[in-house]
């Protein structure tokens, strides 16, 4: 829930932490003084930090204020919209070490870029009747080859086409 902003005479506290349009501290004031302040100047008197001691209040106008406040939101929500994609890549049993490291490579940099990776051994035909620790030293080799520091978000778990593992960059 949103907290009401009080202004001018909204304003319950008897002694305010008052704040000029120029950004100076104008000291501990009565609620009277700053009020009297605020209309001399042909401004508003606005609480901007009633929890702290003595309560915070700046001298500006209400619409600036409003239009401040509502741009800072905006601008925290845009920089909060980088949505995690899950990006995947397939190896095989018998996949190349060339391959496997340009493969580790592209997922270094999906990893940088702050996306999850869904590594899949694929696995054909009888290769899925191989033994479980080996199939798994597999993916394990090809995810030594990832140059990026990573974190496991889901363990290694049988697929419907072989065995998957996803990851994500490890936070510093």
């Amino acid at each position: 829930m949103k907290e009401r902003i009080r202004i001018n005479q909204n304003i319950r506290a008897p002694e305010l932490r008052v704040i000029s349009p120029g950004g100076e501290n104008l000291g501990t004031l009565s609620f009277e003084d700053a009020f009297v302040r605020a209309r001399a100047l042909g401004l508003d008197l606005i609480e901007i930090a009633p929890t702290a001691e003595p309560p915070v209040a700046k001298i500006m106008d209400y619409g600036k204020f409003c239009y401040e406040t509502k741009r800072k939101e905006r601008s925290t929500r845009q920089r909060k919209v980088h949505v995690t994609e899950t990006k995947g890549i397939q190896v095989k049993v018998g996949t190349g070490e060339h391959d496997l490291m340009l493969k580790s490579k592209r997922v270094a940099e999906w990893l940088g870029e702050g996306d999850r990776v869904k590594i899949d051994l694929f696995l054909p035909g009888r290769t899925k009747y191989l033994d479980r620790a080996f199939l798994e030293d597999r993916l394990l080799r090809f995810m030594r080859l990832i140059p990026e520091e990573y974190k496991i978000a889901d363990p290694v778990k049988r697929a419907p086409k072989g065995l998957s593992v996803t990851i994500e960059r490890a936070r510093k």
